[in-house]
């Protein structure tokens, strides 16, 4: 049982690092521009797919760093010519736009690297136990993702609260005019929030490629439980989203681990309910349901708290 609540305790911390890592550009451009952007996990797939390429070229390490870069620069365009032209017909159709932009960044990409998984490898440095728990290796890599998730988070909140390009960004939403009286270009402004919030999701990808598998549909597969980050942990809160991942990677980690139902706690159903539907239930084991758990969260914070946890914006 110990180890089970470590090892599950170790794992759901690094997955919901990884979320916060992916939900903070999201929710930086949220609470700058007020644009929730369905193609933001299209970016981390992008990171991904960068880094592999690149790695393959000249390495990891120049991977790291080229790779973000790239895909920033591709969001920050996406925003100067296409959403900035969308965005003056309203939410809507910034939904619409940044929704067909995923599927044309999958299929891009699926031309490109094939719909099959690529060989993307952890680099040979990190590549060795950083400690052994339980005569269980624990990779070094993995807490390299975890190091790299903290750091990122900490200088966010220092760049947002503590410095004057974060003061002039916040002022940027609530009072453009006003900040374009003093002579700052809002405009570019958003564009660069753009660009900064895709590069923090193409980081994920470039870390969480060798350890996660790097295929064309993996942006549809972490990109539903993202929005459910940012709502739960309250749209354009970073603390928020900081808290709702730690929180969903624990639940999902521990629940994915036990195997326990109705039946396992309560005992069998009588003869007569055996043969009934209710009987599904009765043994279906959390394990089998944890897939769903974020989701019914989710509905939850909706339904109680539509602002989230921390959020201070009404969904």
């Amino acid at each position: 049982m110990l180890e089970l609540i470590v090892i599950s305790t170790l794992n759901g911390v690094l997955y919901g690092m990884l979320l916060f890592l992916m939900a903070s550009g999201l929710t930086v451009i949220f609470s700058m521009l007020g644009v929730l952007n369905f193609a933001h996990a299209s970016f981390y797939m992008l990171g991904a797919f960068f880094g592999f390429q690149i790695s393959r070229w000249f390495g990891f390490w120049p991977a790291l760093l080229i790779a973000p870069l790239l895909a920033g620069a591709i969001g920050a365009a996406v925003e100067r010519f296409g959403l900035r032209r969308v965005h003056k017909n309203g939410h809507v159709a910034e939904l619409l736009f940044t929704f067909g932009l995923a599927f044309a960044i999958e299929e891009i990409v699926g031309i490109i690297w094939g719909k099959v998984p690529v060989d993307y490898r952890v680099p040979t440095l990190l590549d060795f136990p950083a400690f052994t728990i339980f005569s269980t290796n624990y990779p070094a890599y993995k807490m390299f993702m975890l190091a790299v998730s903290i750091v990122i988070f900490i200088g966010l909140l220092l760049a947002l609260k503590k410095t004057r390009v974060g003061l002039i960004v916040q002022a940027a939403l609530t009072h453009p005019h006003m900040v374009a009286h003093l002579g700052h270009n809002v405009e570019r402004i958003f564009m660069l929030v753009f660009g900064v919030g895709t590069a923090l999701a193409a980081v994920a990808g470039v870390i969480a490629g060798p350890s996660l598998v790097t295929q064309s549909n993996m942006a549809a597969l972490l990109g539903p439980i993202l929005f459910v980050v940012v709502v739960v942990g309250g749209l354009g809160s970073l603390p928020g989203a900081f808290i709702a991942s730690l929180l969903i990677g624990l639940v999902q980690t521990f629940a994915v681990s036990i195997n326990g139902s109705l039946a396992s706690v309560f005992g069998p159903l009588g003869p007569d309910l055996a043969q009934s539907w209710l009987s599904d239930i009765w043994n279906v084991t959390i394990a089998q349901i944890a897939p769903i758990i974020p989701y019914l969260l989710l509905v939850l914070i909706l339904i109680f708290r539509p602002m989230g946890l921390l959020g201070t914006r009404e969904t």
